[in-house]
């Protein structure tokens, strides 16, 4: 449940910044020429994009292999997942905090309490 809360946490940041004025002018920038165009400084590309779908893929996958798993292998997927969840939406709020953008402040505190209750369940004996 708490990997549908952090991706719930990326969907819902994506769409709020898709709705800030510039965005869909500044993402497709140079597509009429192609090339490629740019989101929070990053340029967007095929492996830009394959990456964040993979990134978006993960959670709700972990959602589910947490409840197929076998204990002793879910618990070192979720805690080393959890992390690297965490450092990722740390790294995306980047631009966020740079622009202060205050609707991604209490999303990505949600993002970063759920990794943490993750590793947290995963790490307590049961």
């Amino acid at each position: 449940m708490l990997w549908l809360v952090y991706e719930c946490g990326s969907i819902v940041t994506f769409i709020f910044d898709a709705w800030t004025p510039g965005w869909i002018e500044r993402t497709t920038a140079g597509e009429m020429i192609g090339l490629p165009g740019e989101m929070h400084g990053l340029k967007l590309s095929p492996e830009v994009l394959l990456v964040f779908a993979i990134i978006y893929v993960i959670p709700p996958l972990m959602a589910f292999l947490s409840l197929t798993l076998k204990d002793s292998i879910n618990r070192w997927v979720n805690i080393i997942l959890s992390v690297v969840f965490a450092v990722i939406a740390t790294i995306g709020m980047i631009p966020f905090f740079a622009r202060l953008a205050a609707y991604s402040v209490p999303i990505w505190i949600s993002q970063v309490v759920a990794n943490a209750l993750i590793v947290w369940y995963a790490w307590k004996p049961k």
